[in-house]
C-alpha cells in the first residue's frame, strides 16, 4: 500500500533537522520547549510588546507556544505583563499580527529557494519531478482545482510506492505563490531535497503549526479555566 502524505502541522521538528537550543518556558503553559517550538516577544522603549519570530531582537524576551490560539490566550490572561513583571502595551490582534510575519517569512523563503533552483513550478514539471526529481514537498495553491490535485494525487501515490511519503503543503494562494515565485499562474510546485527546499520546509511547517489548534492537557486546561475564573 502506499504510504500517506505527512501531514505538515503535525510534523515533529527532529523530520526536519531542526537544531534544539536550550528549552524556555511558555508563559501560558508553563510547559519547557525548544526554541524553535515557541515565539519569543520583547519590549519596545515605549512598552509595547513585539514579537521576534527571528530571535535577533535586544532585551529581556519572554516566550509562548507557537500555537495561535496560546498567543491569544496569553493576551487574554495577562500574561505579558506577569512574564515581564510591568505593565505592558499590546498591539491590535497580536496573534494575527504575527500570522502575518510568519505567512511573509515562509514566503520570503520560498523566493529564496526558487533563487536557489530548489523549486519545480507547472503541473507537467511537477508531474515529471515525481518521476526523476528527489523531493521533500509538493506545494499547492489553497485555490488548486480539484481536477489537477487529483491527478497529482495519483502521481503522489505512485511516487511514494518507491520512495519515501512527501509532504504536501497548502497554505498560499496561487496570487502568493505567483510573488515568491515572480511567475503568473503558480497552482503547483515541487520542493527539491536541498538546504534551501528545506529551509523553507522548516518555515512553512511554523506557519502552518501556529495555525493548528492547541490539544491542551487536562490539566492545563483546568488550570486556564481556574484563572479565567479568578479574574
Amino acid at each position: 500500500m502506499p504510504a500517506n502524505p505527512i501531514d505538515l502541522a503535525n510534523l515533529a521538528d527532529e523530520d526536519l533537522t531542526i537544531e534544539h537550543g536550550p528549552e524556555r518556558t511558555c508563559i501560558v503553559t508553563r510547559e519547557k520547549h525548544a526554541p524553535d517550538a515557541m515565539i519569543r516577544f520583547v519590549l519596545s522603549p515605549d512598552g509595547l510588546v513585539v514579537p521576534d519570530i527571528r530571535c535577533k531582537l535586544p532585551g529581556r524576551g519572554v516566550w509562548v507556544t507557537a500555537k495561535a490560539d496560546q498567543v491569544a490566550m496569553a493576551v487574554k490572561r495577562g500574561s505579558f505583563a506577569r512574564g515581564f513583571k510591568t505593565k505592558v502595551a499590546l498591539p491590535d490582534d497580536l496573534a494575527g499580527m504575527l500570522d502575518r510575519l510568519l505567512e511573509a517569512d515562509a514566503l520570503q523563503s520560498l523566493s529564496f529557494a526558487n533563487k536557489a533552483a530548489a523549486i519545480v513550478t507547472g503541473f507537467v514539471k511537477v508531474s515529471a519531478a515525481l518521476a526523476s526529481e528527489n523531493l521533500l514537498a509538493l506545494l499547492h495553491a489553497q485555490d488548486a482545482s480539484p481536477e489537477g490535485l487529483r491527478k497529482l494525487t495519483q502521481a503522489l501515490r505512485r511516487h511514494s510506492e518507491t520512495r519515501r511519503p512527501l509532504l504536501e503543503i497548502n497554505i498560499f494562494t496561487s496570487e502568493q505563490m505567483d510573488l515568491a515565485l515572480g511567475r503568473t499562474n503558480v497552482i503547483h510546485a515541487a520542493v527539491k531535497d536541498t538546504a534551501a527546499g528545506a529551509a523553507f520546509l522548516v518555515r512553512a511547517h511554523r506557519l502552518a503549526r501556529f495555525r493548528t489548534k492547541t490539544a491542551a492537557k487536562p490539566s492545563v486546561e483546568a488550570e486556564i479555566q481556574a484563572d479565567f475564573r479568578a479574574e
